[in-house]
Formats: structure tokens, C-alpha cells, sequence
């Protein structure tokens, strides 16, 4: 297609094609865009005369693209991409006005712990802008950046994309709560005899601890696994169990009352928590300052 045929492009059309490769199904790219499921339809029509192929093939729930499909969105992420760029190099950024929506990825320990500073200062910063977040852990963080619904994730990172970059925003110690206050610390021996209470995203009994006891030959009893940090100031009131989490956490639970937190009775490495985005955002004016408030709310600058 020559410059001229561009012009019978619409660069809307564009933007339903590359959802439409996301989410494969025509109801989540009308709320995704915030369009009528006829308006979406009407688009993947014009979309298969425009491109004379099918495009996308019903198979049960959802619509399979065709090999045209996927040849064309090779070409057309990048365009698009490129065209953002340009859009947001003619537009300047003021907090104070703006109304935008920021879409961040944070793991919960984040969120609990960090997070409240932030939208603190937003507040004051930014009283107008929507910040959506949405639950991620590593492993989610590569798919949730390239579909578009989050533009910054923050946890710990393996396994980015090339298109990636990544900030360190602080190095983490962990930490154990109790409910009951003792004038001693933890032994190692009775770290290993008590019965703990495991964070995990995925339903595990073992986490880091874990294999942080394994390579001194000692071994704990998880007798509870749960999927979020936030849970754990009613879970252990009252109780004799014990609960690991990143330092920041364990200070904003400290906050609550009733809990007492503590070093590892082992030596135990720092964790490194980064914030991560598509190098496709770098220079967007809006994320930028976004980027900003990230580091500066949520990092640790000590050496």
C-alpha cells in the first residue's frame, strides 16, 4: 500500500484489529474499548473487506485469526506503536489538569505496603487522574504489558521481553509477624517448631522460606496458604502462628496494632523489586511523570 491508498485506511479500524488479536472475542474488545458489541462488529466487518480475508475464524467462544491475520499484525503492532510515540511527542503533560487513567500492575505485598504513599501525593499532584490496578506477579507481567492493560508493573521481575526495561526500585529483607509479643527474638529452632501462614499467588505450601531453610538442612510447617498479604493482621490475632513478608509490609501491618515483626532468625538475601514497562513508553510524556512518582514514592534510595 502506497501513501496515497493510506488514506482509505482508518486508523480506528486499526486499533479493533489489533484488540480483536488480544482478546480473540468480540464482547471483552467492546468493553475493553469502551465501544457497542455493533460498533465492533461492524468494524471486523469493514476490517475483512478492507484486508479481503476473513480474518478471524469462530471456534466455539472464541475467534481464532487466520494466517493473514497473523502476518498482518507483525506489521501493524509496530506502526502503531510508532504512531503513539509521535502522538505523545506533540502533547505536554500537566499533572495538575490532567484526567487520564494510569493502568499499574503490582503484586500485593505493593499495593498493601506501598502503594498508599503514592496516591497520597497523587492527591495533591494529580487530583484528577484514575489510577486502575491490577493484580500481577512475575510471571503475568510480560502478557499484561504487551496487551495494553497495564503500562508499569512493579514486583519482582525474571523473564521480560526484549521490548522491556526494568528499574530497580528498592532491595527487600524479609520479615516475620506474630501476634504474641515476646522480649526475645525468634530462635531458629523455634521459627522451625511454630506453624506459619504462607502468602502465595498460586496456592503453594512452600515459598521462598523455604528454600532459604533448605540450604542450612532445617525445614518449617506451613499449616495455612492464603493469596494475600492484607489478610494476615485478622489471621494472626490471636494466634501462635507465624507469617513472612517483604519489610515494607511488615511496617504498614505494624500499623494495624497487634502485630510484632522481627529479622529472619537466619541470614536471608535481599529481593530486588523493579518497575517495569515497554520501551514503547519510554518517552510518553504522561508515563514519564508517572514513572517518576513510582520511584520516588515507592523506591528506597539508601545505598
Amino acid at each position: 500500500m502506497n501513501r496515497n491508498e493510506l488514506r482509505k485506511a482508518d486508523i480506528n479500524l486499526m486499533v479493533v484489529f489489533e484488540t480483536l488479536m488480544q482478546e480473540r472475542n468480540v464482547t471483552r474488545v467492546a468493553e475493553k474499548l469502551f465501544l457497542g458489541q455493533p460498533t465492533v462488529s461492524a468494524a471486523l466487518n469493514r476490517l475483512r473487506t478492507l484486508f479481503n480475508d476473513p480474518l478471524f475464524v469462530r471456534v466455539g467462544h472464541r475467534m481464532e485469526p487466520t494466517a493473514r491475520a497473523e502476518e498482518i499484525i507483525k506489521h501493524l503492532s509496530p506502526a502503531l506503536d510508532a504512531m503513539s510515540v509521535a502522538l505523545s511527542l506533540s502533547q505536554d503533560f500537566s499533572p495538575l489538569e490532567s484526567t487520564m487513567t494510569f493502568r499499574l500492575g503490582l503484586s500485593d505485598d505493593v499495593e498493601f505496603g506501598l502503594l498508599p504513599p503514592l496516591l497520597r501525593a497523587l492527591r495533591t499532584e494529580a487530583p484528577n487522574v484514575v489510577v486502575v490496578v491490577q493484580h500481577v506477579d512475575y510471571w503475568r507481567i510480560p502478557d499484561l504489558l504487551a496487551s495494553g492493560e497495564i503500562t508499569v508493573g512493579i514486583t519482582q521481575t525474571r523473564g521480560l521481553p526484549a521490548n522491556a526495561k526494568r528499574k530497580l526500585l528498592r532491595r527487600m529483607h524479609a520479615r516475620v509477624l506474630r501476634a504474641d509479643k515476646s522480649d526475645a527474638p525468634l530462635t531458629l529452632d523455634e521459627y522451625c517448631a511454630r506453624p506459619h501462614v504462607l502468602v502465595s499467588h498460586t496456592a503453594n505450601t512452600r515459598g521462598i522460606a523455604d528454600e532459604w531453610l533448605d540450604e542450612i538442612g532445617r525445614t518449617r510447617h506451613v499449616v495455612l496458604s492464603v493469596p494475600q498479604f492484607s489478610s494476615l493482621p485478622a489471621i494472626l490475632a490471636g494466634t501462635d502462628l507465624l507469617a513472612g513478608c517483604p519489610d515494607y509490609a511488615a511496617t504498614a501491618m505494624l500499623g494495624w496494632g497487634g502485630l510484632y515483626a522481627e529479622t529472619l532468625p537466619f541470614d536471608t538475601p535481599a529481593l530486588e523489586l523493579s518497575m517495569v514497562w515497554l520501551s514503547i513508553s519510554d518517552s510518553d510524556p504522561a508515563e514519564r511523570w508517572l514513572r517518576s512518582r513510582l520511584e520516588l514514592y515507592m523506591g528506597d534510595h539508601k545505598p
